[in-house]
């Protein structure tokens, strides 16, 4: 018998909460040094702080988090923002235009490895774009024939850079790449529902 999952929406202030918990998921699912995750949880911290924020956990049981995603409106000012603008605006100003004037950014999206190829990670996606106001969004993803990469393409994602090298990491390509809002269902699909944190993450 399937294990049953819900999604749970975490508003900022109990998202900073539960961040303990969901570096653990993006270490297993990234497998980053260990010294760089101090760093990316201070990241992410600042990240709730941004209007309009929104992050989604998919949890098991009493509560066991196996998944989680977040982002936030895109706008001049934030660095991934503009680190991605001015590469595209080299080759293709349109193409900032009509991708990133209105856009939300789907900053992290992570799941257990031992919980992957269970349409979490689908699931996470469309909650977390679900009935968003702005235009498109936007991600970036290691390149390549990837899991992820084939999740996005199925979902509407376009790839608007196939070879892109962050400040930082010169030795990993990243594909940016861009949908327009509602993303595109799978056949037969349905949105995913939401379910209700109950007290989780404990802050006690």
């Amino acid at each position: 018998m399937d294990t049953e999952i819900e999604l749970w929406e975490l508003a900022a202030p109990a998202f900073v909460s539960a961040l303990p918990a969901l570096i653990e998921i993006y270490a297993a699912a990234m497998a980053p040094p260990e010294e760089q995750l101090p760093g990316r949880q201070a990241i992410m911290r600042q990240h709730a702080e941004y209007p309009l924020f929104r992050s989604v956990v998919a949890v098991i049981g009493a509560g066991d988090a196996v998944g989680f995603a977040y982002g936030f409106p895109g706008r001049p000012g934030q660095w991934w923002h503009d680190v991605v603008t001015a590469g595209l605006a080299r080759t293709d100003p349109a193409a900032v235009r009509r991708w990133f004037a209105d856009s939300f950014e789907v900053a992290e999206l992570h799941v257990l490895p031992q919980w992957q190829g269970r349409g979490i990670g689908r699931a996470l996606l469309h909650r977390l774009t679900a009935s968003r106001p702005e235009r498109t969004a936007v991600l970036s993803t290691h390149t390549g024939p990837t899991p992820a990469h084939g999740l996005y393409l199925s979902s509407g994602f376009v790839d608007l850079i196939t070879d892109f090298y962050f400040p930082g990491t010169p030795d990993r390509a990243f594909t940016i790449m861009a949908a327009p809002l509602p993303l595109r269902l799978p056949v037969g699909g349905r949105p995913p529902a939401a379910g209700r944190p109950r007290g989780w993450p404990s802050t006690g």
